[in-house]
């Protein structure tokens, strides 16, 4: 069993920046592949950005790509996401998730465990 909670949401104006973090506690973090998705009103749970905790290979959405960073410190267990340049389509809920496993999967029904959600919203 593994526990996510995320942190690090807020306010924000367009062009901005925000820094998101999940702690992982239970099992090792060592284990997993970890996840950020992000779901606005109305509208479905998407992926954002994932990275295998031993690896170095990261995947992200087209939508974030050469805005956001996804990144980990082994000694806090905890994963970040760092957002930069903020537009108001970035306003969502966000979420943390994690899997058993080393392969990267991007579908919400790949992850198993999830924290609760931090919400950001970017005004224009």
């Amino acid at each position: 069993q593994v526990h996510l909670e995320e942190s690090g949401g807020g306010l924000v104006q367009a062009g901005g920046s925000l820094t998101l973090s999940c702690a992982v506690s239970g099992r090792p973090a060592s284990s997993y592949a970890m996840s950020w998705f992000r779901q606005a009103p109305g509208k479905e749970r998407v992926f954002v950005a994932a990275m295998y905790w031993l690896g170095t290979s990261t995947q992200y959405a087209d939508s974030v790509k050469g805005r956001f960073t996804i990144s980990r410190d082994n000694a806090k267990n905890t994963v970040y996401l760092q957002m930069n340049s903020l537009t108001p389509e970035d306003t969502a809920v966000y979420y943390c998730a994690a899997r058993l496993s080393r392969v990267i999967r991007t579908g919400v029904d790949d992850y198993a465990y999830w924290g609760q959600g931090t919400q950001v919203t970017v005004s224009s």
